[in-house]
């Protein structure tokens, strides 16, 4: 028996060393390519008619006037465009979650240098790492980040569910009417969830809390401000107004079945200043027009939300959109946008165009990241600090944002693999970028739903970035997982080498001063050579380059 299970764990021990030596040889061939400045272009997707460049070219159009026109009006100079590797990253960075790879940089430079920004916004929307990144930001806004009633609430089959959508590029509106119109069991219906994490234990769905939800995520209105009594902090609308969207929800339970409307069932709340309760009609705030007079009440008001009509609905995504975009949205805060005004030219051009094109998503980003203003560099044009507030108010340059904690985690972990991570890396890399993920999150923080309020970095976050296990384990000699142990050993010289290193952590080239400083650094360390490759990776990203957007 003894040696039985030593011939086991020699055998367990081969099979995972020639698995490993596998994953080397794949690795080292893919990695030899990257040195070369013409890698073969990756598969990139192919726009629909709706995403092509003469499909979006009139809007992009109307948007480049609007924001030329109010810097006219302001006497504003716009920032001069950044470069295309400075715009790349920042669309990463929006749609992943991550810095671009270098193996993603190769390709992109052998792109013809007018097609590079459309090439690559091909490439990223078809990605998966887009579904799953955006699925999990809008989650945060539909459902907030806590883990919600037990058994009855299953957030990441739901945060699965809109990633599969996404990825298939279904049209918003259906999205959003699927959860507010949700039946069935939080399993096998995973859009249910949207109901079942507002479940409170004996009580069912909580309908004032889907009535904020409603009207903050999907509509960009904050009509809750008024649940308990009229006008709050000056607020126009009455407590009235807000019970009546939560009478919509009134007939939603939540049994064996799953989640069903019941007829039987009605909404019911005592006023402020009232003795008694009462029995409290389901009426939108605005539009009655635009309700549908047949079906049950979530199905009426799912329709009514997502109608053509309701600019609200069009309003509260562009702002989202944009504000993934940009770190920053056009109406701040992104989910309190005025009913009546006024609104940012932006925010209208491109509700129209949303609507206009059935609430197509991916059309969206593509406009907005083809337009002027987002590829503006950041420098702004008129260096007095005095100016740059105003330069920033009018988006005559590109906001510079520290980036979320959830870029930070994802850049990390990507700068440190020469390769691309995603859905078709091998498991093991795969499984170790989940845990390290969620490592780093849970000691750096997680700004929850909040993504987009000012954030400022704090001393046990520049601690961890400096002394954390997650950064260190990711910078060492280790040249199974590490990007600059394998520069150490594959780069054909020490300028290469540093070329590398910045290309994989900013996603830009080293100045010929950075250049010169980083090789004398290099020259002359031979058998110490991957410690000074993991000392200048560290460096650079506990650098502040690294931990912006810009």
């Amino acid at each position: 028996m003894k040696n039985f299970f030593a011939q086991k764990s020699f055998l367990e021990w081969l099979r995972n060393g020639l698995l490993l030596a596998a994953i080397l040889t794949g690795s080292g061939l893919a990695i030899g390519r990257l040195w070369s400045p013409h890698m073969l272009p990756a598969r990139a997707m192919t726009p629909s008619a709706n995403e092509s460049v003469e499909g979006i070219s009139r809007v992009v159009t109307q948007l480049n006037e609007a924001f030329a026109e109010e810097w006219r009006k302001q006497g504003l100079q716009p920032a001069a465009p950044a470069p295309m590797l400075a715009v790349a990253r920042r669309l990463s960075l929006a749609l992943t979650g991550t810095v671009p790879s270098v193996q993603e940089i190769r390709s992109l430079e052998a792109q013809p240098e007018g097609e590079q920004l459309q090439w690559w916004i091909s490439r990223l929307l078809p990605d998966r790492r887009y579904s799953d990144y955006f699925a999990e930001r809008f989650a945060r806004a539909f459902v907030g980040v806590e883990d919600g009633p037990f058994i009855v609430y299953r957030r990441r089959r739901l945060v699965d569910w809109m990633s599969d959508a996404l990825s298939a590029n279904r049209p918003y509106d259906q999205m959003v009417r699927d959860l507010i119109d949700a039946k069935g069991v939080w399993t096998t219906h995973p859009e249910v969830n949207f109901v079942t994490a507002t479940v409170v234990p004996e009580k069912g769905p909580d309908k004032a809390k889907l009535a904020a939800r409603v009207s903050r995520a999907f509509l960009g209105v904050r009509i809750d401000c008024v649940e308990c009594h009229d006008g709050k902090l000056g607020s126009t609308w009455k407590q009235r107004d807000f019970h009546q969207l939560a009478s919509f929800f009134g007939q939603t339970e939540n049994s064996l079945g799953g989640v069903q409307d019941n007829p039987k069932l009605q909404y019911e709340y005592r006023f402020l200043k009232k003795k008694e309760t009462e029995t409290v009609p389901a009426v939108v705030p605005w539009d009655p027009e635009l309700m549908p007079q047949d079906g049950a009440a979530r199905e009426r008001l799912a329709k009514w939300v997502t109608a053509p009509g309701n600019r609200p609905f069009a309003r509260a995504i562009v702002n989202r959109v944009w504000a993934l975009m940009f770190n920053k949205p056009l109406v701040t805060p992104v989910d309190s946008i005025p009913l009546e005004g006024p609104f940012p030219p932006a925010l209208e051009i491109l509700a129209n165009d949303f609507t206009a094109h059935g609430s197509d998503l991916r059309r969206l980003i593509r406009v907005i990241a083809t337009t002027q203003v987002f590829q503006l560099d950041s420098r702004p044009a008129n260096p007095d600090p005095a100016a740059t507030a105003e330069t920033d108010a009018h988006w005559a340059s590109f906001p510079m944002t520290r980036l979320r904690s959830d870029q930070v985690a994802g850049s990390v972990v990507q700068a440190s693999s020469l390769t691309t991570l995603d859905a078709e890396t091998h498991i093991i890399y795969r499984l170790k970028r989940l845990i390290d993920t969620g490592g780093f999150l849970k000691r750096y923080g997680d700004s929850g739903e909040d993504e987009f309020g000012s954030q400022s970095g704090t001393i046990p976050q520049r601690l961890l970035m400096m002394n954390g296990e997650v950064v260190q384990g990711h910078v060492q000699p280790n040249p199974v997982f590490n990007a600059s142990a394998r520069i150490a050993t594959l780069a054909p010289d020490d300028a290469s080498a540093v070329e590398t290193a910045y290309l994989a952590v900013f996603s830009r080239r080293p100045t010929p001063e950075e250049t010169a400083y980083f090789t004398g650094k290099l020259q002359g360390t031979a058998d110490q050579r991957g410690e000074a490759m993991a000392d200048l990776y560290w460096t650079l990203m506990n650098s502040t380059e690294f931990s912006w957007n810009h």
